[in-house]
C-alpha cells in the first residue's frame, strides 16, 4: 500500500474522530464542509455528462439542511420536501431549458448529498442533550477516557457505526487484494465475493462486541442485526458511487486526499448506512429493548 495513502488514511481518520469527539457543532461544521467538497465532486461528475444541474443552488439548501439538523432535526424531512421544490422552480427561470436529467441529477445531489448524511448530525448531535455538553458550541470532550459508559449516546453509537464501517472497508480490501478470485461486480472490478464477505464479517463482529460492551438490548442479536446492515449497505454505497464514475468514465471523484482520490471515494459507504442506523438505534433498539 502506497505511503501516500497510509499517511492521508491516518490524518483522515484522526479528523473524523476529532470531530466526532466534539460532537455539537464542531460536528456540524465539519460535516459541512465535508458535504460541499462532496457535492462538487459530484456535480463534476454530473457536468462530464453533458447535464446542467442546479449546482449553486442545491450546495445552498443542502447546507440548510445540515445546519437545521442541529437547530431543530424533525424540520428536516419538510424542509427535503421544499427544498426540492426550490430546485425545481429555480430550473424553470434558466436561460436554457431544462432537461429531465437536469431536475433528476439536481434531486439526486440534495438527496445523496444532503439530506442523507444529515442522518449522521441527527445522530451525533440530536442525540446528545446539551447537558452533556463540556465545551462551547455545545461541544464534549470526555473527562474520563476509561468510562465510556459516560459518553453521550449520540457518541457512542456513531462511533461504534464508524468502526463498523471502517473495519468492513479494511477487511474487504485486505483479504480481496491478497484472497479474493471471484470478481464481485462488473462495476467495480477490483473488488471480489471474498473480500465483500470478510468485510461484511468484519462489520459484523465489530457489532456484536461493541454491543455486547455497550450492554444493549438482546446484544447477540442486535449487534449481528447491526453489523449486517452496516455492512451489506456501506459495499452497496461503495459500489454506486462507482456506477457513478464508470458512467461519468473517470477512475476517480476528486484529487484532494492523496492515494485516495476525493472525498465521494472515501465517504461513500457512509452515505446509505446514516438512516439505517439512526432509526436502528431510535426504533428498533427500543424494540428490541421491549422483548428482552
Amino acid at each position: 500500500m502506497p505511503v501516500s495513502r497510509i499517511l492521508s488514511g491516518i490524518v483522515a481518520i484522526a479528523l473524523a474522530l476529532g470531530l466526532l469527539f466534539l460532537g455539537g457543532w464542531y460536528f456540524t461544521l465539519g460535516f459541512c464542509v465535508i458535504i460541499y467538497l462532496g457535492q462538487q465532486e459530484y456535480f463534476q461528475l454530473v457536468r462530464a455528462k453533458g447535464i446542467a444541474p442546479a449546482g449553486k443552488t442545491t450546495l445552498v439548501v443542502s447546507q440548510m439542511l445540515l445546519i437545521t439538523s442541529t437547530i431543530a432535526p424533525e424540520l428536516v424531512d419538510p424542509m427535503f420536501a421544499l427544498a426540492g421544490t426550490l430546485i425545481c422552480f429555480y430550473l424553470l427561470f434558466q436561460p436554457k431549458i431544462a432537461t429531465i436529467a437536469d431536475i433528476s441529477t439536481s434531486i439526486l445531489g440534495l438527496f445523496y448529498g444532503g439530506y442523507l448524511p444529515s442522518y449522521w448530525i441527527r445522530l451525533r448531535v440530536g442525540l446528545s442533550p446539551a447537558i452533556a455538553s463540556n465545551l462551547p458550541l455545545n461541544g464534549y470532550w470526555p473527562e474520563s477516557w476509561t468510562n465510556i459508559h459516560g459518553f453521550p449516546q449520540g457518541l457512542t453509537v456513531t462511533l461504534l457505526a464508524f468502526m463498523c464501517i471502517w473495519a468492513a472497508d479494511i477487511g474487504a480490501y485486505t483479504f480481496g487484494k491478497f484472497f479474493g478470485r471471484t470478481r464481485l461486480s462488473d462495476i467495480s472490478p477490483k473488488k471480489t465475493v471474498e473480500g465483500a464477505l470478510f468485510g461484511i464479517a468484519g462489520s459484523i463482529a465489530t457489532a456484536t462486541i461493541g454491543a455486547w460492551y455497550l450492554h444493549w438490548s438482546i446484544w447477540q442479536l442486535s449487534g449481528i442485526t447491526f453489523g449486517l446492515l452496516i455492512g451489506i449497505t456501506s459495499l452497496l454505497g461503495d459500489l454506486t458511487e462507482s456506477m457513478m464514475k464508470r458512467d461519468a468514465g473517470v477512475k476517480d471523484s476528486g484529487q484532494l486526499i492523496p492515494g485516495h482520490g476525493g472525498i465521494l471515494d472515501r465517504a461513500d459507504s457512509y452515505v446509505f448506512t446514516a438512516p439505517l442506523v439512526y432509526y436502528f438505534f431510535t426504533l428498533l433498539l427500543p424494540l428490541l429493548a421491549k422483548l428482552s
